[in-house]
C-alpha cells in the first residue's frame, strides 16, 4: 500500500486507545447543499494535511539511513512528536517503508528499528493490525546475521519489547513457541526475555505475576532439554561465549545464566543437576561477570538441590585446577589457561554466597559449613581485589539470608568470630591513603550484621574490631587529598558521597551494639574507643570522631533510652572530652562537640525525671524500643508518664547549646554525681599531657571550672590520685597561662582535700623538681589553706617509724615508711624559701623548731645508707643532699628565713653545726640553740614553752629529750617565770624524774641543781672564782683548758648576774692568754672571754668597755691565726664583744665573720673598728702596732690593719708612729709584695707608694 493512499484505506482506529473520534464513513446524512459542499473541503484539507505529514516522515526516514547521529536524535525527536499526534500515519509509512524498499542497508534498518521502538513507546496504545505486523517484522529480523552482528538484533528485539508495553501476552506466546521447540533458541529471544525480566517498569504489578507464572512453566517445560547433549552443549556456548565487554553481561547472558539455574532448580534427577553444575563450573572463570553468572546459576540451583549443589561445590574445591591456584604463588607471566582458573576461588565464594541468599529458610544449619569453607578460601586464596570483592559480595548475601530467617536469633552459628577475624584482615589491607571503592562500608555492615548474631561476640574481639574500624575510617586524609588519588580513573567515584556512606555505615554500627546491649557498660566500651580519636592531633580525625560521637549520642537520646536506674558511668569522662573539644580550633569540631554536650544534657535530664518518677510510681522502667509509631522518644507507654517530665530543663536548642560552651558545661555540671565529677576531672588532667597546645589548655580551663564549682563534691579517695597525675603531666603544660590555670585549680581543691593532696605532692618531693615546687606554692596562695598545709607536713613529718630494715637499701619500699617522714622534712625546707609561706612559718616557729630538731635525731636514729651508684650516675646522684644535711639544712633554714638569725649566728660562728651530725653530739647542738635563743632574748620563748610542755608528755622518747634539754636552759631566760612560776618548773621537772628514759631522767636531775632553785649557789660558785683565775697559770695545757671550761660553765650557771664585781679582773686574766703560743689555751682564753661578754650584755659597760675595746684588735686578728679553733673562737668573740658594744649592721657583720675571706671583708671589718671614736682609734691601732713583732701571719694581718689605716687617717698616723715603727713597716711592705696571693702584692705596692708620701721622714 502506499503511503500517499487515502486515509480511508487505512486500519480503523482505536477509539478506545485513543480519546479522539475516527473520522465518519459510511453514507452522510441528508443536509442542504451548502453544508455538503463545506463537508468536503473540510475532507480534502485533512487529506492534503496527511499526505503532507506522511510525507515528511517517509522523507526523514529515507534520510536517517546516511545521517550522522546528531540527525539520528533528531529525526527520533520529530517521529515521536508526529506520532503522538498521527500514530496510526506515522506507523503506517513505517511499515510502508520497510515493505516497499527490502533492499535498504543492515545499518538503515537497525535506525528505522530505533525509531520504530521509540514511535511505540511514545502511543498510548497500539491496534491490533499494527501489533501483528510489528511483531513479525521483528521476529523476522531479530535473529538475521548482519554485519552489524548483534547490535542489528538488539535493535529489532527492542522493537519487541517496545510492543510488550501495549500486549505482552502476545509476544509471550511467540517467545515459549520458539523456545520449547526442542532447538537451542537464538540469542535474541534469551534478549527480550531478559529485558522483560529485569526491567520492573515494562509491565504493572498484576502482569508481571502472570509474566512469572508463564516464565516457571516454560522452565518446567524446558527441563527435558538438559538431557539433550547438543541442547547443553550450546547451552554452555552460549554461557561461555566472550561478550563486546566483559564488565557487563548482555541481557541474554544475564538472563540465560538465570533460566539455566531455574532449569536446574526445577529437575528433578539429582546426576542431572550435578553434571550439568560439574559442566558449568568447569568453565572459564577469567571474568568477574561470568564468575557472578556461575556463581547466580547454582545458587539457583541450590534452591531445590542443596544437598547437590554443595557436594559439587565441595568436589570441584578439591579439583586438581583449584588446588593448583590456592596454593601456588601468582607466577609473573600467566597462560589463557592460568587466567582461565586463576579465580576461581572467587567464583566458588560466589557460588557459596548464592546458595546460602537462595536457600532461604534451609540455610540456617549450613551457616557454620558455609562460612568455613568461605573462610578458607579467603584465607588461602592468593590475595587480590578480586578475591576481596568475592569475598565481601558472599558474605554480605549469606548475612542477608540469615537475617531474612525467622529463628536465626535462637540459633548459635560457631564460625562467626572467625569471620570477623577475616573481615579485620580485610580492613587492614585497605589502603590507607585511599577511598576507591565501598569495602569499608561493607566491612562494616557486614560486622555489624554478624554482632547480632549467637553466640555473643567477646569483649576482646569487639574491641578490636572497634579499633580496626576507626582506624580504617577516621585516619583517612583529607578529601582533598582522597579525591586526588581518582584523578586517573576513567569513571572516578563520588568521593564525598563514598565517604559520607562509610562514616554512616560506621555509625550505624555502633548503633546496633547499642541496641543489642542498650547498657551504660557498653556506651562506655563504645566511648573507649573513642576517645583516642577525639584526642587525635590531626583536626580532621578528631572531627570525624566528633561527628560519630555527636551521632551516636543523639542515637542514645532519641531511640535507645537506658535503665535510669543504672549508672551511666560514662557522663564524666565524656563530658570532659566533648567540654575540650568545644574550644577546638576547627569551628566544624566545635559545633559536633557542642550539639553533643547538648544531647548528653537532653538524656542526662531524661533519665533523671524518668529515675523520679519510677520512685514515685514504684514501677520498674523497660528499656523502651525504637518502633515506628512512637509518641516520643522516650514513651514508655505510658503517654501521662511521658509529658509528665520536667519541662524547666533547658534543651539542647536552647542558645547556650550552640553559641557558649562554658555555659553550656556548667549547666550541665550542675546535674552530675560526685563520681560522674571524678571522672571528669580526670579526662580533663589526661588532656593536660597532650602534645597538641590547644587541647592542653582547653583541659586546663575545664580543669579550673569544674575545681571551681565543684571541687567540694570530687570524690575524697580520687583526690590524691588526681594531684599526682597533675603532677605527672604539668611538664607538659608549657603554655604560661595554662599552667597558671592548673594551679589555680590546685589552690581550689586544696580549699575542699587539703589533706589529700599534701599526701600526694609527698610522694614527688624527694627531691622536689621545679613542677613540684610550684605545686606546693599553689598550696600555700592562700593563707588559710597554707595553715593547714603546714600542719598537715608537720603531722606527716611526726610520722616517724624505725624500720627493722631502715639501714638495709635492699628494703622494699613498702618497708620505707619513714620516707614520708623524711618527704615532708625535705619539703618544709623548700616551703622556707616561698613567699606563700612566710608568714605561717613565722607564726608556726615554735611547732617547726622542735619538730625539726626531734627529726635530726630521728633521722640520726635511722642510719640511712648512703645510696650505691652506677658510674653513670655518680655525678647526678652526688648532687641530691643526704637526709641528714637536708634536716640540718631545714633547721638553719628555719633559723634565718624566719627572722632568727642571732640565734643562727650564735651556732654558725662557734661551729655548733657540727654537732648535729652525731647522736653522741646531738644533745650539745640543742643545748647550744637553747643557750643562744636565751642569750638573744628570743622572742618565742614563752610560745616555746608552751609546747615543751606536752612534748615532755610525748609518747616519742626522742621528743622528750629535746623538750627536756630545751627547758633546762630556758630556766635561765627571764621569760619563763612569765609562763610558769619557780615552782610549777620544780614540779614539772619533778615529774620527768619518773620518764622511761635515763637520758631524761638525768636531764631533770641536773635541771633541779639550777640556781633558779638554789638561790644560795650565787655567792658559793662566785667565791670559786679567786681560785679559778690562779689555776690560769698552771704549766699542764689540759690543766688550764680544763680550768677555763669550767670557768665557763660556772659563769654559764650564774646566769644573767654572771661573775659580778670580778668581771674586769676575769677580763684582764683572760686577755692575757690571747697570745699564748699553745693553741688550746688561745681558743679557750677567746672563749671564755666571749662568755663573759655575754653576761655582761644588758647591762652597764663602764666596768669591762676597756677591756673589750683592748680586745677587738687582738681577736681581729686571730682570724688568721692557723689553729682553727682559735680562728673559730675568736670569730664568736668578736661577734659577742660587738654586740655588748652595741654595734649597728650585726646581720652584716656576721655574715663577713661567717663566710667572707677576702680584701673587702678585711675593710668591712677595719672600718667597723676604726671609725667609731677617737679613744678607740688610738686603742686599736696601738693594739695593731704590737703585733708587728709577732709571727708571719699575725704580722701580715696587722700590716694590712695598719696599711687601711694610713690610706684613711694619714695625719694621725703620722703622729702616732714612731720612726722605728716606720721603718719596721716600710721593710713589711717590701716584704709582701713578695707574698704569692696577687691581691696582697697589689696592696702592698699602693701602700707602699702612699706611705712614702705621707711619711715625714721620705718627705726630708
Amino acid at each position: 500500500m502506499s503511503m500517499l493512499e487515502p486515509s480511508h484505506m487505512k486500519a480503523p482506529q482505536d477509539s478506545a486507545c485513543r480519546n479522539q473520534q475516527a473520522h465518519p464513513s459510511g453514507v452522510l446524512p441528508h443536509k442542504s447543499m451548502s453544508s455538503q459542499a463545506a463537508l468536503m473541503f473540510k475532507d480534502r484539507k485533512m487529506f492534503m494535511e496527511e499526505a503532507y505529514n506522511s510525507a515528511i516522515c517517509f522523507k526523514m526516514l529515507r534520510d536517517i539511513g546516511s545521517s550522522e547521529l546528531p540527525y539520528l536524535q533528531f529525526v527520533i525527536k520529530r517521529v515521536r512528536n508526529m506520532a503522538q499526534r498521527s500514530p496510526s500515519l506515522v506507523m503506517e509509512t513505517i511499515r510502508d517503508y520497510f515493505t516497499d524498499n527490502p533492499q535498504i542497508s543492515s545499518r538503515h534498518k537497525f535506525r528505522l528499528f530505533q525509531v520504530l521502538e521509540n514511535v511505540i513507546k511514545a502511543s498510548d496504545c497500539l491496534e491490533d493490525p499494527w501489533r501483528r505486523s510489528f511483531i513479525q517484522l521483528a521476529l523476522d529480523n531479530m535473529t538475521k546475521s548482519t554485519e552489524l552482528e548483534d547490535t542489528y538484533q538488539d535493535a529489532a528485539s527492542n522493537v519487541l519489547v517496545a510492543i510488550c508495553r501495549h500486549s505482552w501476552q502476545t509476544v509471550a506466546q511467540h517467545l515459549e513457541t520458539e523456545l520449547l521447540t526442542g532447538t537451542f533458541p537464538h540469542r535474541s529471544l534469551f534478549y527480550v526475555m531478559g529485558i522483560l525480566s529485569s526491567h520492573e517498569e515494562l509491565l504493572n504489578q498484576e502482569d508481571r505475576v502472570h509474566w512469572e507464572e508463564l516464565l516457571a512453566q516454560i522452565i518446567v517445560k524446558s527441563v527435558k532439554f538438559l538431557d539433550m547433549d547438543l541442547w547443553s552443549k550450546e547451552l554452555l556456548e552460549a554461557l561461555t561465549k566472550p561478550s563486546q565487554t566483559q564488565q557487563e553481561h548482555p541481557p541474554e547472558k544475564a538472563f540465560l545464566f538465570t533460566y539455566y539455574g531455574l532449569i536446574l532448580q526445577a529437575a528433578e534427577n539429582s546426576t542431572t543437576v550435578r553434571t550439568h553444575l560439574q559442566a558449568l563450573l568447569e568453565t572459564s572463570h577469567q571474568w568477574p561477570k561470568q564468575r557472578e553468572g556461575i556463581a547466580l546459576t547454582v545458587g539457583l540451583a541450590a534452591t531445590q538441590h542443596l544437598d547437590d549443589v554443595w557436594a559439587i561445590l565441595d568436589q570441584f574445591g578439591r579439583s586438581r585446577p583449584v588446588k593448583w591456584t590456592l596454593q601456588s604463588p601468582t607466577p609473573k607471566s600467566q597462560s589463557f589457561e592460568d587466567l582461565q582458573w586463576k579465580w576461581a576461588s572467587s567464583t566458588i565464594l560466589l557460588a557459596y554466597g548464592q546458595m546460602a541468599a537462595r536457600a532461604k529458610t534451609h540455610i540456617l544449619p549450613w551457616v557454620d559449613n558455609i562460612l568455613s569453607r568461605m573462610i578458607f578460601y579467603f584465607r588461602y586464596s592468593s590475595w587480590d581485589e578480586t578475591l576481596k570483592q568475592s569475598f565481601l559480595s558472599a558474605i554480605l548475601m549469606l548475612v542477608g539470608a540469615i537475617s531474612r530467617s525467622e529463628g536465626a536469633h535462637s540459633y548459635e552459628f560457631s564460625q562467626t568470630s572467625q569471620l570477623l577475624e577475616c573481615l579485620m584482615v580485610l580492613m587492614e589491607k585497605e589502603p590507607p591513603g585511599a577511598l576507591c571503592t565501598t569495602s569499608r562500608q561493607q566491612v562494616i555492615h557486614i560486622a555489624s550484621k554478624l554482632c547480632e548474631l549467637r553466640p555473643p561476640i567477646d569483649k576482646d574481639r569487639k574491641s578490636r574490631l572497634l579499633s580496626t574500624c576507626f582506624r580504617s575510617v577516621f585516619a583517612l586524609p583529607l578529601m582533598d587529598t582522597l579525591e586526588r588519588h581518582t584523578c586517573l580513573f576513567l569513571e572516578p567515584p563520588n568521593i564525598q558521597t563514598l565517604y559520607s556512606q562509610t562514616l554512616e555505615a560506621l555509625d550505624h554500627m555502633l548503633q546496633s551494639f547499642i541496641m543489642q546491649s542498650p547498657t551504660a557498660s557498653e556506651m562506655k566500651f563504645l566511648l573507649m574507643h573513642l576517645y583516642p580519636w577525639l584526642a587525635s592531633e590531626k583536626v580532621h580525625e578528631r572531627q570525624r570522631a566528633a561527628h560519630s560521637c555527636m551521632i551516636l549520642l543523639r542515637f542514645l537520646n532519641h531511640r535507645c533510652f537506658l535503665d535510669p536506674k543504672e549508672d551511666f558511668r560514662p557522663m564524666g569522662q565524656l563530658i570532659g572530652m566533648l567540654g575540650i573539644l568545644c574550644k577546638d580550633p576547627d569551628s566544624v569540631t566545635q559545633h559536633f562537640s557542642l550539639e553533643g554536650v547538648g544531647q548528653l544534657y537532653q538524656f542526662l535530664m531524661h533519665q533523671k525525671a524518668e529515675a523520679a518518677l519510677q520512685e514515685e510510681s514504684h514501677i520498674p522502667k523497660e528499656l523502651s524500643q525504637p518502633g515506628a509509631n512512637e509518641a516520643s522518644p522516650w514513651s514508655t507507654g505510658d503517654q501521662r508518664t511521658a509529658s509528665s517530665l520536667p519541662q524547666k530543663v533547658m534543651s539542647p536548642e536552647d542558645t547556650i547549646f550552640h553559641q557558649d560552651s562554658s555555659r553550656a558545661i556548667k549547666e550541665i555540671m550542675k546535674y552530675l554525681t560526685a563520681t560522674e565529677l571524678t571522672d571528669l576531672v580526670w579526662t580533663v588532667i589526661e588532656g593536660l599531657g597532650s602534645t597538641s597546645a590547644f587541647h592542653m589548655q582547653a583541659a586546663a580551663e575545664l580543669l579550673l571550672a569544674v575545681i571551681w564549682e565543684h571541687g567540694a563534691k570530687l570524690e575524697t579517695t580520687k583526690v590524691a590520685n588526681m594531684g599526682r597525675a597533675i603532677h605527672r603531666h604539668l611538664c607538659s603544660v608549657h603554655v604560661p597561662k595554662a599552667k597558671k590555670n592548673v594551679l589555680q585549680a590546685i589552690t581550689l581543691l586544696a580549699r575542699d582535700h587539703t589533706s589529700e593532696l599534701v599526701a600526694a605532692f609527698l610522694d614527688f618531693s624527694m627531691p622536689l623538681d621545679s613542677h613540684a615546687l610550684c605545686l606546693w606554692k599553689a598550696l600555700g596562695a592562700e593563707k588559710s589553706i597554707s595553715r593547714l598545709v603546714l600542719a598537715v607536713l608537720l603531722a606527716w613529718l611526726k610520722e616517724r617509724p624505725l624500720s627493722t630494715r631502715a639501714g638495709n637499701g635492699n628494703a622494699h619500699p613498702k618497708e620505707k615508711t619513714y620516707l614520708y617522714s623524711l618527704a615532708a622534712m625535705n619539703t618544709l625546707h623548700e616551703l622556707q624559701f616561698m613567699q606563700e609561706f612566710k608568714k605561717v612559718m613565722q607564726e608556726a616557729y615554735p611547732q617547726l623548731l622542735l619538730a625539726l630538731l626531734t627529726q635530726i635525731h630521728y633521722v640520726l636514729e635511722l642510719n640511712l645508707p648512703k645510696a650505691k651508684s652506677l658510674p653513670g650516675q655518680q655525678a647526678q646522684e652526688a648532687a641530691l643532699p643526704s637526709p641528714q644535711s637536708t634536716s640540718l639544712e631545714a633547721l638553719k633554714s628555719l633559723l634565718f628565713t624566719t627572722g632568727h638569725w642571732h640565734d643562727f649566728a650564735h651556732l654558725e660562728l662557734q661551729g655548733a653545726w657540727e654537732r648535729f651530725s652525731s647522736i653522741i653530739t646531738y644533745p650539745q647542738g640543742v643545748v647550744l640553740l637553747a643557750r643562744a635563743m636565751v642569750k638573744n632574748h628570743c622572742r618565742k620563748v614563752k610560745a616555746m614553752l608552751g609546747q615543751l610542755l606536752p612534748s615532755l608528755q610525748s609518747q616519742e622518747e626522742r621528743e622528750r629529750k629535746v623538750a627536756i634539754l630545751i627547758f633546762n636552759e630556758f630556766l635561765y631566760s627571764p621569760a619563763l617565770l612569765e609562763v610558769l612560776p619557780t615552782q610549777a618548773a620544780r614540779t614539772v621537772l619533778a615529774k620527768v624524774l619518773c620518764d622511761p628514759s635515763p637520758e631524761v631522767r638525768v636531764s631533770s636531775l641536773q635541771a633541779l641543781g639550777n640556781i633558779l632553785f638554789h638561790p644560795e649557789k650565787e655567792s658559793l660558785l662566785r667565791a670559786q672564782l679567786p681560785h679559778f683565775l690562779e689555776g690560769f697559770f698552771q704549766k699542764s695545757e689540759p690543766v688550764v683548758v680544763g680550768i677555763m671550761n669550767t670557768m665557763s660553765e660556772v659563769l654559764h650557771q650564774l646566769g644573767m648576774q654572771g661573775a659580778g664585781a670580778q668581771s674586769l679582773n676575769v677580763a684582764i686574766n683572760v686577755h692575757i692568754f690571747f697570745d699564748d703560743e699553745r693553741d688550746q689555751i688561745r681558743a679557750a682564753a677567746m672563749a671564755l672571754f666571749g662568755d663573759l661578754v655575754d653576761t655582761m650584755a644588758g647591762g652597764k659597760l663602764s666596768d669591762l668597755q676597756t677591756q673589750v675595746h683592748q680586745s677587738m684588735v687582738p681577736l681581729l686578728l686571730h682570724l688568721k691565726d692557723q689553729c682553727p679553733a682559735v680562728v673559730t673562737q675568736a670569730k664568736f668573740a668578736f661577734y659577742r664583744c660587738a654586740v655588748l658594744l652595741r654595734w649597728q649592721q650585726r646581720h652584716i657583720l656576721f655574715c663577713t665573720l661567717a663566710w667572707e675571706h677576702s680584701l673587702s671583708a678585711r675593710h668591712f671589718l677595719w672600718t667597723c673598728l676604726m671609725t667609731r671614736s677617737q679613744e678607740e682609734f688610738s686603742i686599736h691601732l696601738a693594739q695593731a702596732l704590737k703585733y708587728l713583732h709577732s709571727c708571719h701571719h699575725m704580722m701580715t694581718w696587722a700590716i694590712l690593719f695598719i696599711g687601711y689605716t694610713i690610706c684613711y687617717f694619714p695625719q694621725a698616723m703620722s703622729q702616732m708612729l714612731s720612726n722605728r715603727d716606720m721603718d719596721l713597716l716600710l721593710h713589711a711592705f717590701e716584704d709582701l709584695k713578695k707574698d704569692p696571693a696577687p691581691s696582697i702584692q697589689e696592696f702592698a705596692t699602693r701602700q707602699l707608694l702612699f706611705f712614702q708620701k705621707v711619711s715625714p721622714r721620705s718627705q726630708k
